[in-house]
């Protein structure tokens, strides 16, 4: 498929999705939103692909905000029906995909753009990065997940305090919170996101889309954790992968996953 505001390429089953709008710090409007959407589940429906890293294109931002143009007259029903939808088809999507997302926080990374990194199934920041979430001073609260999976990060007060005072945080900031599992110089970012892909491509891609289940299920409400990961181990008894990772063990060789 052909994108207007995102860029994709594919190299040793590792896939890279750039946010392409540098001119508006690559910021999230309703179409960027929808290209990101068919994206992922076209790569997640990709055999090939394993790992998908996200990033923003240039150096100032991975994204800056939500287009708030297109939202600043909206109603009340609209500003849910926003949300609600904005939630659906990218955030939520993103944080269920089966195959492992890693946001490369190559610069601001504020509002929208920090939930969709939150929404990724872990994060590398750029030593240059900021984050927050600033919506609070526009009168208005995040809407794409951000108060829940803030606090789900970094805990509930320093996410209020993020939250309330609308301030940024530095990259080292973010690490020391556990908002980022790594900070690395700015030309390193990719480079060292493709490593820890290559590393994650050595195992069972199965087991990783099943591990990503169960590990979700705790966040969500009225699921448990427990059993799902319960169900979800034995499933694995069932599978290519779990006899071929089990017999290499036992052979004393490298497995060969199928994701089968």
């Amino acid at each position: 498929m052909s994108y207007k505001n995102i860029l994709i390429s594919s190299e040793n089953s590792i896939a890279t999705i750039t946010i392409n709008r540098p001119t508006k710090l690559n910021a999230l409007n309703k179409a960027t939103i929808k290209e990101l959407h068919e994206a992922f589940g076209e790569l997640e429906k990709n055999y090939e692909t394993r790992v998908i890293i996200l990033t923003g294109a240039e150096e100032k931002a991975f994204v800056a905000g939500a287009d708030i143009a297109e939202f600043a007259h909206f109603s009340v029903e609209e500003g849910i029906q926003l949300a609600a939808q904005g939630q659906e088809i990218l955030f939520n999507f993103v944080e269920n995909l089966k195959i492992p997302v890693i946001a490369a926080i190559n610069g601001f990374a504020l509002g929208g753009g920090l939930e969709l990194a939150m929404a990724c199934h872990f994060r590398i920041a750029s030593d240059n990065a900021k984050m927050g979430l600033p919506e609070v001073s526009l009168g208005v609260i995040p809407g794409y997940g951000g108060t829940q999976r803030l606090p789900q990060l970094i805990g509930k007060g320093r996410a209020m305090e993020m939250i309330m005072t609308a301030g940024m945080i530095t990259a080292e900031e973010a690490y020391r919170t556990g908002l980022v599992n790594h900070v690395v110089p700015q030309s390193e970012l990719l480079p060292y996101c493709n490593g820890i892909a290559q590393r994650i491509m050595k195992n069972s891609p199965l087991a990783i889309s099943k591990a990503i289940r169960a590990i979700n299920a705790n966040y969500k409400d009225g699921e448990n954790g427990f059993e799902t990961e319960i169900k979800s181990f034995g499933k694995c008894f069932g599978t290519e992968d779990f006899k071929e990772g089990t017999t290499a063990f036992l052979e004393k060789r490298k497995a060969v996953f199928t994701g089968e």
